[in-house]
């Protein structure tokens, strides 16, 4: 197997909150496989790691919300990102509401969508989930420094990722 390493360590990509509810379950996490793959029909693919508790819950979801965060969001990448849903409630440490679809959309999130699971695909230790956006906002137009793969290094899973 041939180690994508030194081409994967020049990308930085912007990380993304994903969150998703089924069956009453919440659950989010932080995101850096993601990206818009189709511009007509808009079309944009999640990955998320079968060890991961967002995962397990997203399988029974209709929808995901999908969240940017600004670069200045430590703290909120290090929740979603280093903490996990088998152990702490990320929702009571952070302001949400509802947003389209009964959808769990993060009020400190600088721009977000709801989409519509269309199709999961197996990627091996990670699944995609091909969403079909139903609605969209920006809170911050075009002014926003977003959080990226580089800015999120630190952040220690909170889940094995074996």
């Amino acid at each position: 197997m041939t180690d994508l390493d030194p081409f994967t360590d020049l990308l930085d990509y912007p990380m993304y909150v994903v969150t998703a509810e089924a069956d009453g379950e919440r659950a989010g996490c932080l995101v850096g496989f993601a990206s818009q793959c189709s511009i007509r029909p808009a079309r944009f693919m999640v990955w998320l790691s079968r060890a991961n508790r967002t995962y397990r819950v997203a399988e029974r979801a209709e929808r995901l919300a999908v969240h940017l965060l600004g670069r200045d969001q430590d703290r909120l990448a290090r929740l979603f990102g280093g903490e996990t849903g088998d152990r702490t409630d990320k929702f009571t440490e952070v302001p949400w509401h509802r947003g389209p679809a009964g959808s769990l959309i993060l009020d400190e999130a600088p721009a977000w969508f709801v989409g519509r699971v269309e199709n999961r695909v197996d990627g091996g230790d990670h699944v995609g989930f091909l969403l079909a956006p139903e609605a969209a906002e920006n809170l911050v137009g075009d002014r926003a420094t977003l959080l990226t793969l580089h800015d999120a290094h630190g952040i220690t899973p909170g889940h094995s990722v074996d």
